[in-house]
């Protein structure tokens, strides 16, 4: 029995061959309905799969939420997103970068871009994740993890138990972590390298300690509020690991307004080393990430990946930087 072709389906469903061959790749530009009739008479006649080839990816879309498109979430994505950028032009690669809303039909934009591959930086809803999958294209999550995506984050849960361990040993006892929504990955993990390195150093756990900043819209009252309920304790800490710089920056001009002196009364560490830390007043200690690596890994990962091999979680190394904020050296 001879081979089934694109052709004798294009022939048996009266659509043209071209139609036939961009539904068959799931391609955009066309209805379900076509999509399924051409499909169905693929499997009907015993089309064999295998036959495609999987056209070379040419162009990307870089995906963020809303909830990260702030002032404050900014200063990490931006060399994500610039590192991402790099990757495409040295592949001759176009990139569209793509804005997406809880309530936006993201679907929508996939198709009015067209991309060929899919990358998706930060948390987004696993309702939306899933839906991302089943367009079929290549899909990469970068700051973030779910099972069954490939992808690439910094080591938070190592960061956390660095920045942590560093002001044990500094001799902080009463450490405090401020957090983000423990339903982003990052977050969550870096929660998990804060305690793992208070169990280690057998340092008594306070969950008056550990407070999750409320998220009060792309401002620093959050932050704020954090700070002054950690500060009027009964005992109050003497160190501040906070899930990101940007929460550490504001988290430390509202000790130095309270008439705290850093670090001497108060220590405070970060996380991701963005380009305002180092020239804080005083310098802000912090987690260096790569971030241009992020998303220049994530870039690599989609072309160079091939469909049928496992999925792939890549965790890149990060680095404690002392700086003034958590030393007195």
């Amino acid at each position: 029995m001879s081979q089934v072709t694109i052709r004798h389906i294009a022939d048996a469903t009266g659509l043209s061959v071209g139609t036939v061959s961009r539904a068959l790749k799931n391609q955009a530009g066309m209805t379900e309905v076509t999509r399924n009739k051409v499909r169905d008479a693929a499997l009907r006649m015993g089309y064999d799969f295998s036959q495609l080839k999987k056209g070379r990816i040419r162009r990307i879309a870089f995906l963020l939420h809303s909830q990260h498109n702030t002032l404050a979430s900014s200063p990490f994505f931006s060399p994500v997103l610039h590192g991402a950028e790099e990757a495409c032009t040295r592949e001759g690669i176009a990139l569209s970068f793509i804005v997406v809303g809880p309530a936006e039909p993201v679907l929508e934009q996939i198709r009015v871009h067209q991309p060929d591959a899919i990358l998706c930086a930060g948390f987004f809803e696993p309702e939306v994740l899933n839906a991302l999958k089943a367009t079929g294209k290549p899909m990469v999550l970068v700051d973030m993890q779910r099972r069954g995506f490939t992808s690439v984050n910094p080591d938070n849960a190592l960061g956390g138990y660095l920045a942590t361990r560093h002001l044990l040993r500094s001799g902080r006892r009463r450490i405090a972590m401020l957090s983000g929504s423990l339903a982003h990955f990052s977050i969550q993990q870096r929660n998990r390298g804060f305690r793992q390195a208070l169990f280690e150093a057998k340092a008594q756990a306070d969950p008056d300690l550990e407070v999750i900043v409320p998220n009060m819209g792309d401002g620093d009252d959050g932050v704020v509020e954090a700070m002054r309920s950690l500060l009027a304790l009964p005992k109050r800490p003497d160190a501040v690991f906070c899930y990101n710089d940007s929460t550490a920056l504001v988290a430390m001009k509202y000790c130095l307004g309270a008439g705290l002196k850093v670090p001497s009364d108060i220590a405070v560490v970060g996380f991701d080393d963005i380009s305002t830390s180092a020239a804080a007043v005083p310098p802000l200690s912090t987690v260096h990430v790569d971030k241009e690596q992020l998303g220049a890994t994530g870039i690599e990962l989609l072309l160079h990946r091939k469909p049928e091999e496992p999925v792939a979680e890549i965790v890149l190394p990060v680095e404690m930087l002392v700086r003034e904020s958590s030393c007195d050296e």
